[in-house]
């Protein structure tokens, strides 16, 4: 299924250098802009900072005239609109619409997202032309979003939709100490604290047992174990230095 992601009469250079990172992060690289506000946007510095190294984005997006130009292809379209329109396209929220679109016998194949300017919005003649509009649910009073965060959270919700991404595979999980090591580290450390007088040997109580304890539910690794007979090392040094 084809995504394209459709900026009209953008005014702010930064934003589509902005819209262009979080479209790639989504795995989106269409990108289309209808009569910006300069006609070098893409090349400029600004959009180029804020691409912050979707720059393979910025170098496939086109600039064309008319809406028309930028719809070709596409056979779903999905305005961004704060408010509802009369006479408009259904008002939705981006996931329930996305869950519903998927959902049909024949999805389309060719899905497009139109964002208007961050003065004034869409105009009310490109909102009619679409399918929906989509509106991201906000706090009450407050729905002003940046247009490079508004792209991704669409992008994001409309990935997640086609099935999203795999999480980071996980660390290579670390080695457990064995109960010998855990053993002579705790020799170690009771030692120590008897040198610096915290514990009693004549009246140790359960300090060890409950050490003992918190240790296995912290399951040290070997490293670790190293890292804490190096502190018992240190204690005990320091106390017989003291003792001198």
């Amino acid at each position: 299924m084809r995504t394209r992601f459709v900026l009209i009469q953008t005014s702010h250079a930064g934003n589509v250098g902005g819209v262009a990172r979080a479209m790639k992060v989504m795995g989106f690289d269409d990108l289309v802009l209808v009569q910006p506000r300069w006609a070098n946007v893409l090349r400029r510095e600004e959009t180029i900072q804020r691409a912050s190294g979707a720059n393979d984005v910025l170098a496939k997006a086109r600039i064309v005239d008319t809406l028309d130009e930028a719809l070709d292809g596409m056979s779903h379209l999905c305005a961004t609109a704060m408010t509802p329109r009369d006479f408009g396209p259904p008002t939705r929220a981006p996931r329930e619409h996305f869950a519903a679109v998927l959902g049909e016998q024949e999805p389309p194949e060719g899905v497009a997202f139109l964002f208007g300017s961050e003065r004034f919005g869409m105009r009310n003649e490109d909102v009619y032309r679409c399918h929906v509009a989509l509106s991201i649910p906000t706090a009450p009073g407050f729905g002003s979003l940046n247009l490079a965060a508004a792209v991704q959270l669409v992008a994001y919700d409309w990935r997640q939709a086609l099935g999203g991404f795999e999480a980071p595979a996980e660390a290579q999980p670390r080695a457990t100490a064995d109960a010998r090591a855990l053993a002579g580290m705790l020799d170690h450390l009771e030692q120590a604290l008897v040198a610096v007088d915290f514990l009693d040997p004549g009246a140790p109580k359960k300090l060890m047992p409950r050490l003992n304890q918190l240790f296995n539910r912290a399951a040290p690794s070997d490293e670790e174990v190293h890292i804490l007979r190096g502190v018992a090392k240190a204690m005990l040094l320091t106390a017989d230095k003291a003792k001198r």
